[in-house]
């Protein structure tokens, strides 16, 4: 069934929550957002300063190289502004085809990292495929395609999705085996940040709450079990009610992110000034990197990084409300979502609000595939604001 057809039947799906839309619309391309354009913009720059900062002493003495990981990072930047500049130019009814196939290649590649021999482990955790000079992570390509997946399928079904079986249990079924398979590496973050995106997107469809509400009764259940069976899921919990009962071992990371916003004050430290990044704070050009810009730049540094990603959800937003098909509507609202909440997990974790999940700060944390991963999202993004009214 064709996006245009999808939207003729019955209610509208995405406008049933956010805007009335009385049919698809035809397919104009414009120019990409600039307000987009800028947020992200400003967040690699962030990025650059910050990973040469905070990664420099920690390179030097890891690998004998102070420019290590800075010189992988602008390779990994390099290679995103590549994509999210090729992902932009195509529309979105190429998505729409692309969808499946995607999916089929991310499953096979998740399956392929758990194989010895093919999956790189680094830190008990086996989640990269090795490519030469580089390694991939699927599972943050898996991001993604469970978006493109979930705005295809569920446009495919149009009124069908009225009914549970139809409507809720595949799309379940099918995030349910891409987030179990992120699991076993294991990476409980990512796992849990396609679950809440599935459930934002069946919502933001137009699902019945109710249906949406019988697939968490099984769900609650198992997240318990994989915490407590799992003795470094469970340390994490205990250790976020209460890091300072260990500052010197389970707590030391938590503990140190707190000292670093707290010596950080209104305006910081200044910039290169930092005495966390000096083999104190852990992953602090990593998914600690957020703990180091609120001490060199303090509070008002901090809240600048939030403001940005408010004005890519604000912009995100305003491109699923403006899309002319429902597909676009989906996918922008989707990937809106994805970014900007895995930005609010990171900042909880680090401010200690949520346990430690291992999730990046999209466009400003190191890690290659993290930022191609979001490169690439921002790229679909902005494919759909040239087509927005």
């Amino acid at each position: 069934m064709t996006t245009a057809r999808a939207a003729t039947i019955g209610a509208p799906i995405l406008t049933r929550r956010l805007k009335p839309l009385v049919k698809a619309q035809p397919v104009v391309a414009r120019g990409g957002d600039p307000w987009i354009i800028a947020a992200v913009a400003m967040l690699v720059t962030v990025s650059i300063v910050m990973v040469f900062n905070t990664s420099y002493f920690f390179a030097g003495e890891r690998f004998g190289d102070p420019m290590h990981v800075f010189r992988k990072h602008l390779v990994s930047i390099a290679l995103g502004v590549a994509i999210a500049f090729a992902a932009s130019r195509l529309r979105s009814s190429t998505y729409e085809r692309l969808a499946y196939p995607a999916l089929a290649i991310v499953v096979l590649m998740l399956i392929a990292v758990l194989i010895p021999g093919v999956g790189l482990v680094r830190g008990g955790a086996r989640r990269w495929i090795g490519f030469g000079i580089m390694n991939l992570q699927p599972s943050e390509m898996a991001k993604l395609v469970a978006v493109l997946y979930l705005a295809h399928s569920m446009v495919r079904k149009g009124t069908r999705l009225d009914t549970f079986s139809l409507g809720v249990l595949p799309h379940v079924i099918v995030v349910g085996v891409l987030a179990a398979l992120v699991v076993v590496e294991p990476d409980f973050g990512t796992a849990a940040l396609l679950g809440v995106t599935l459930f934002a997107m069946l919502f933001a469809g137009g699902v019945r709450w109710w249906h949406l509400a019988l697939p968490v009764l099984p769900i609650v259940p198992l997240a318990i079990y994989a915490i407590s069976s799992s003795p470094y899921r469970l340390r994490r919990v205990m250790v976020f009610l209460d890091p300072w009962e260990h500052p010197r071992d389970a707590g030391f990371q938590l503990v140190q992110s707190f000292l670093a916003f707290g010596s950080g004050g209104l305006f910081g430290a200044g910039l290169g000034e930092s005495k966390q990044k000096m083999f104190y704070l852990p992953e602090a050009h990593t998914d600690f990197i957020f703990s180091v810009i609120g001490e060199e730049l303090g509070l008002v540094g901090a809240l600048v990084i939030v403001g940005l990603f408010a004005l890519l959800a604000m912009r995100g937003l305003r491109v699923a409300l403006r899309h002319p098909t429902i597909f676009g509507q989906l996918v922008a609202f989707g990937v809106t979502t994805t970014l900007v909440l895995q930005a609010g997990i990171n900042m909880a974790v680090v401010l200690g609000l949520l346990p430690t999940k291992g999730l990046a700060l999209p466009f400003v944390s190191y890690g290659g595939s993290a930022m191609i991963g979001a490169m690439a999202s921002v790229g679909v993004l902005l494919a759909l604001s040239r087509e927005a009214r």
